[in-house]
């Protein structure tokens, strides 16, 4: 079995920053994609950025330029930098851990951006 615990979020206004993190414990894989995903208000779940063992990145078009991922791989840690934050990226991110077999899903983080 595999705990996602999640921290970060919050409240931040338009063009501020915040940092996600999440950390996989248990019977983990380091091996495993993980991911960051979100659900808007109207309930569209979106992938935001995913990241390999090895560093490779993926991201949203929403997002690009803006969201770095990054990942710790002996701690099995990944953060999510959010800049330059838009009132359209307020909703919950949650962290996805994907392995042969598994999907793990993290309880998610709310994300508030104000105009």
């Amino acid at each position: 079995q595999v705990q996602l615990v999640e921290s970060g979020g919050g409240v931040v206004q338009t063009g501020g920053s915040l940092r996600l993190s999440c950390t996989a414990s248990g019977d983990v894989d380091s091996g495993a994609v993980m991911r960051y995903w979100r659900q808007f208000p109207d309930k569209q779940r979106e992938m935001v950025a995913r990241i390999t063992k090895e560093g490779l990145t993926n991201y949203a078009e929403s997002v690009k330029g803006r969201f770095t991922i990054s990942r710790d791989n002996a701690k099995m840690t990944i953060t999510l930098q959010m800049n330059d934050l838009e009132v359209d990226d307020t909703g919950i991110y949650y962290c996805n851990y994907l392995a042969s077999g598994s999907s793990n899903w993290g309880p998610g983080t709310q994300v508030t951006v104000s105009s």
